[in-house]
């Protein structure tokens, strides 16, 4: 029997509501001397997936740092690219993203076009994505580097018919994001909005400073939430128990 696909292994956690978690790592922001570290407390942690990338990946460690990692971590590896030079071979799969809240052409559907021939080549999964991003109370990396503009979170409306639309055109993900170190994280009410009314399971990442946060998310709807910064900033982040 062949082994599931990373997405297919997404679909059957969702049937049976089985909660998913992945930890973001961005290659700028890794620290070498450290990262055995970093990869024991992955292990430790309740982690299902990594994924890697990020808005501005200015380092060519991406293909190291994946070989790295997966010495010491079974987990699947998936890229989260800002750009079509974040592709590595060495992962198991990608998030093929369209930005679907902003009208950048660029990130609609121009990088998807200079990635395709690449990934042709590759023996990546490819994930199409449908890509969200939500107001957070301040700036993100995203909005700087896409020249985009985020969904006003109290819009519920747009935001769900904006994912209604991803998932109409073939998307096998939604993914509602509020940004790297956001202020504030995707309104719970809208996470059980369109929850409710899509069928592919959801991501939530940006802003979840707590494992409170995060259970949060998952009782709102959330099929696989997303860790970021807050594990960037505190490796110890999921050895204090949900209050």
């Amino acid at each position: 029997m062949e082994k599931a696909t990373i997405y297919q292994q997404i679909q059957a956690a969702k049937l049976a509501n089985q909660k998913l978690l992945a930890i973001l790592l961005d290659p700028d922001k890794i620290v070498w001397e450290l990262i055995t570290d970093l990869i024991s407390k992955i292990n430790q942690s309740p982690a299902t997936h990594v994924f890697i990338g990020g808005s501005l990946v200015e380092t060519s460690i991406l293909d190291d740092l994946i070989i790295r990692i997966k010495q010491d971590c079974v987990l699947p590896i998936v890229l989260f690219p800002g750009h079509p030079s974040q592709i590595s071979n060495h992962a198991d799969g990608i998030l093929f993203l369209s930005l679907l809240s902003g009208r950048n052409p660029d990130y609609l559907i121009e990088h998807q076009v200079k990635a395709a021939p690449i990934l042709k080549q590759s023996q990546l999964e490819i994930i199409p994505t449908a890509y969200l991003l939500i107001e957070s109370g301040s700036e993100t990396a995203v909005e700087r580097v896409s020249k985009t503009k985020p969904l006003d979170r109290n819009d519920f409306d747009l935001v769900l018919a904006t994912a209604l639309a991803g998932e109409m055109l073939g998307n096998k993900l939604i993914y509602l994001e509020a940004g790297s170190g956001a202020q504030k994280a995707v309104p719970l009410q809208m996470i059980e909005l369109v929850s409710q009314n899509t069928t592919i399971p959801l991501i939530v990442g940006g802003g979840i400073v707590d494992l409170q946060g995060i259970q949060n998310a998952y009782q709102s709807g959330a099929d696989l939430v997303v860790i970021g910064t807050s594990f960037e900033n505190d490796i110890n982040f999921f050895n204090f128990p949900i209050k």
